[in-house]
């Protein structure tokens, strides 16, 4: 497994990550660029025109990245780095987390609340469990998710997860097979990654069902 959050597969493009000088594939790393005016940009999508200088999706690797003058070195050019960078990085990945998952409840192949997912469960049709990394362990142990490494998510807030549902909070969902669905094990891995000095503290009070 990759230092991002995410298996490695030796058949993805590759991109060394200018904190660890380690290779590892594109998906498991954050993608800046320099803007006209010197800046350094997160471009989570992908899609900035310009050179690409890669981190690993660490929030603690992308502070050191900004520290050492790694973003200066990496591009041969003074830049500047906007403060708070490592949780701005976070923030725009959570929210591209949320925007997918909303994308596919919108598409038919998201659903949420307890019964439904168990539903869809029984029936074979969740290919990926979604469940909030404060929810109750009791009423998270009632469902089992499918089989395979994509098969669960489990870093997200019940209140991440109500906003891709239009919900004040979610605790349980899940996703269909299909483009979408692997689009969103991809963001959470990298999700995840940045998360993962924290594992276990995301949520605070616990949070009991779905509304």
């Amino acid at each position: 497994m990759t230092r991002g959050g995410r298996d490695k597969d030796q058949d993805e493009p590759e991109r060394k990550c200018i904190a660890t000088g380690e290779s590892q594939p594109k998906a498991g790393l954050i993608r800046f660029c320099v803007g006209p005016d010197g800046m350094v940009v997160p471009d989570v999508l992908g899609k900035l025109p310009g050179r690409g200088l890669y981190v690993t999706a660490d929030k603690d690797l992308i502070g050191k990245a900004a520290k050492k003058g790694l973003f200066s070195r990496a591009a041969r050019q003074p830049v500047k780095v906007p403060d708070g960078l490592p949780d701005l990085v976070e923030r725009l990945v959570l929210q591209r987390v949320i925007d997918l998952i909303s994308l596919a409840r919108k598409a038919g192949d998201a659903v949420m609340g307890y019964e439904k997912v168990k539903d869809w469960l029984a029936k074979g049709q969740a290919a990926t469990l979604i469940q909030a990394s404060d929810g109750s362990e009791r009423g998270k142990t009632k469902l089992h998710a499918p089989e395979g490494e994509r098969g669960f998510i489990g870093i997200l807030t019940a209140g991440e997860m109500g906003l891709s549902f239009g919900r004040e909070r979610a605790i349980h969902a899940a996703l269909a097979a299909g483009g979408l669905r692997t689009r969103v094990v991809e963001e959470a891995a990298r999700l995840g990654g940045l998360r993962v000095q924290t594992a276990g503290q995301v949520g605070g009070v616990t949070a009991m069902k779905d509304t």
